[in-house]
Protein backbone atom coordinates (compact mmCIF):
# COMPACT_ATOMS: atom_id res chain seq x y z
CA UNK A 1 0.00 0.00 0.00
CA UNK A 2 1.25 3.49 -0.80
CA UNK A 3 2.27 5.44 2.24
CA UNK A 4 0.88 8.91 2.81
CA UNK A 5 3.21 11.87 3.23
CA UNK A 6 3.56 12.89 6.90
CA UNK A 7 2.75 16.55 6.13
CA UNK A 8 -0.49 15.56 4.37
CA UNK A 9 -1.42 13.33 7.31
CA UNK A 10 -1.01 16.24 9.75
CA UNK A 11 -3.01 18.63 7.53
CA UNK A 12 -5.91 16.16 7.39
CA UNK A 13 -6.18 15.73 11.17
CA UNK A 14 -8.96 18.35 11.64
CA UNK A 15 -11.27 16.69 9.11
CA UNK A 16 -10.36 13.09 9.96
CA UNK A 17 -10.33 13.46 13.74
CA UNK A 18 -13.05 16.07 14.36
CA UNK A 19 -15.20 16.23 11.22
CA UNK A 20 -14.18 19.85 10.81
CA UNK A 21 -15.54 21.42 7.63
CA UNK A 22 -16.59 24.86 6.50
CA UNK A 23 -19.67 27.03 6.12
CA UNK A 24 -20.42 29.95 3.82
CA UNK A 25 -21.91 32.67 5.97
CA UNK A 26 -23.38 34.30 2.85
CA UNK A 27 -25.49 31.42 1.46
CA UNK A 28 -25.40 29.19 4.60
CA UNK A 29 -24.03 26.17 2.67
CA UNK A 30 -21.92 23.64 4.59
CA UNK A 31 -18.98 21.77 3.06
CA UNK A 32 -16.95 18.72 3.95
CA UNK A 33 -14.07 18.56 3.57
CA UNK A 34 -13.51 22.26 4.23
CA UNK A 35 -13.41 24.65 1.27
CA UNK A 36 -11.31 27.79 0.92
CA UNK A 37 -14.12 29.55 -0.96
CA UNK A 38 -17.82 28.90 -1.61
CA UNK A 39 -18.51 27.27 -5.01
CA UNK A 40 -21.92 28.99 -5.08
CA UNK A 41 -21.02 32.51 -3.99
CA UNK A 42 -17.43 32.55 -5.26
CA UNK A 43 -15.64 35.67 -4.03
CA UNK A 44 -18.76 37.08 -2.34
CA UNK A 45 -18.90 34.21 0.15
CA UNK A 46 -17.42 34.41 3.63
CA UNK A 47 -16.07 31.03 4.75
CA UNK A 48 -15.85 29.99 8.41
CA UNK A 49 -14.90 26.72 10.09
CA UNK A 50 -17.75 24.41 11.00
CA UNK A 51 -17.68 21.53 13.46
CA UNK A 52 -20.13 18.87 12.29
CA UNK A 53 -22.12 16.80 14.77
CA UNK A 54 -21.19 13.43 13.29
CA UNK A 55 -24.87 12.48 13.05
CA UNK A 56 -26.56 11.69 9.79
CA UNK A 57 -28.39 9.19 7.61
CA UNK A 58 -27.33 6.61 5.07
CA UNK A 59 -27.92 8.06 1.62
CA UNK A 60 -26.59 5.00 -0.24
CA UNK A 61 -24.42 1.98 0.57
CA UNK A 62 -22.72 -1.10 -0.83
CA UNK A 63 -20.86 -4.13 0.46
CA UNK A 64 -17.25 -4.23 -0.72
CA UNK A 65 -16.06 -7.80 -1.28
CA UNK A 66 -12.85 -7.05 -3.24
CA UNK A 67 -11.06 -4.24 -1.43
CA UNK A 68 -8.43 -1.95 -2.97
CA UNK A 69 -4.70 -2.36 -2.28
CA UNK A 70 -4.08 -2.23 1.44
CA UNK A 71 -7.65 -3.13 2.39
CA UNK A 72 -7.82 -6.69 1.01
CA UNK A 73 -7.81 -8.19 4.51
CA UNK A 74 -10.67 -5.92 5.63
CA UNK A 75 -13.23 -7.41 3.23
CA UNK A 76 -16.12 -7.72 3.30
CA UNK A 77 -17.01 -4.27 4.60
CA UNK A 78 -19.82 -1.77 4.11
CA UNK A 79 -19.11 1.53 2.41
CA UNK A 80 -21.78 4.23 2.49
CA UNK A 81 -22.52 7.75 1.43
CA UNK A 82 -23.62 9.45 4.64
CA UNK A 83 -25.62 12.67 4.56
CA UNK A 84 -24.75 14.63 7.69
CA UNK A 85 -27.51 16.48 9.58
CA UNK A 86 -25.84 19.71 8.46
CA UNK A 87 -26.13 18.75 4.76
CA UNK A 88 -22.77 17.59 3.37
CA UNK A 89 -22.43 14.05 2.07
CA UNK A 90 -19.32 12.00 2.65
CA UNK A 91 -18.11 8.48 1.98
CA UNK A 92 -17.39 6.35 5.03
CA UNK A 93 -17.20 2.79 6.24
CA UNK A 94 -20.09 1.49 8.36
CA UNK A 95 -18.87 -0.61 11.28
CA UNK A 96 -20.56 -2.96 13.72
CA UNK A 97 -23.39 -4.00 11.41
CA UNK A 98 -24.17 -6.61 8.79
CA UNK A 99 -25.53 -5.57 5.38
CA UNK A 100 -28.91 -7.07 6.31
CA UNK A 101 -29.15 -4.58 9.21
CA UNK A 102 -28.56 -1.53 7.04
CA UNK A 103 -31.06 0.40 4.95
CA UNK A 104 -31.16 3.72 3.16
CA UNK A 105 -32.33 6.42 5.55
CA UNK A 106 -30.96 4.62 8.61
CA UNK A 107 -29.59 6.99 11.27
CA UNK A 108 -25.82 6.76 11.85
CA UNK A 109 -23.23 8.44 14.06
CA UNK A 110 -19.51 9.00 13.64
CA UNK A 111 -17.02 6.98 15.66
CA UNK A 112 -13.24 7.34 15.88
CA UNK A 113 -11.40 4.30 14.52
CA UNK A 114 -8.13 3.08 13.05
CA UNK A 115 -8.25 3.48 9.27
CA UNK A 116 -4.95 1.93 8.18
CA UNK A 117 -1.24 1.68 8.89
CA UNK A 118 1.60 2.24 6.46
CA UNK A 119 3.63 -0.71 7.80
CA UNK A 120 4.23 -2.40 11.16
CA UNK A 121 6.76 0.35 11.98
CA UNK A 122 5.05 3.15 10.03
CA UNK A 123 2.32 5.69 10.63
CA UNK A 124 -1.05 4.57 11.94
CA UNK A 125 -3.89 6.60 10.42
CA UNK A 126 -7.03 7.21 12.47
CA UNK A 127 -10.26 8.89 11.49
CA UNK A 128 -14.02 8.66 11.31
CA UNK A 129 -16.18 5.70 10.46
CA UNK A 130 -19.91 5.43 11.18
CA UNK A 131 -22.15 3.02 13.07
CA UNK A 132 -25.89 2.65 13.34
CA UNK A 133 -27.18 5.22 15.84
CA UNK A 134 -29.48 2.79 17.58
CA UNK A 135 -26.38 1.09 19.04
CA UNK A 136 -26.49 3.83 21.67
CA UNK A 137 -22.87 4.37 22.77
CA UNK A 138 -21.09 7.69 22.88
CA UNK A 139 -19.69 8.83 19.53
CA UNK A 140 -17.25 11.63 18.75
Amino acid sequence: MASENLAITWRRIPERYRLLGSRCENCKSNYFPARKFCPKCRRKGKISQRQFSGKGRIYSFTEVSAGPAGFELETPYILAIVELEEGPRLTAQIVGARPSEISIGEEVEAVFRKIMEDSPEGLIHYGYKFRLAKRGQASF
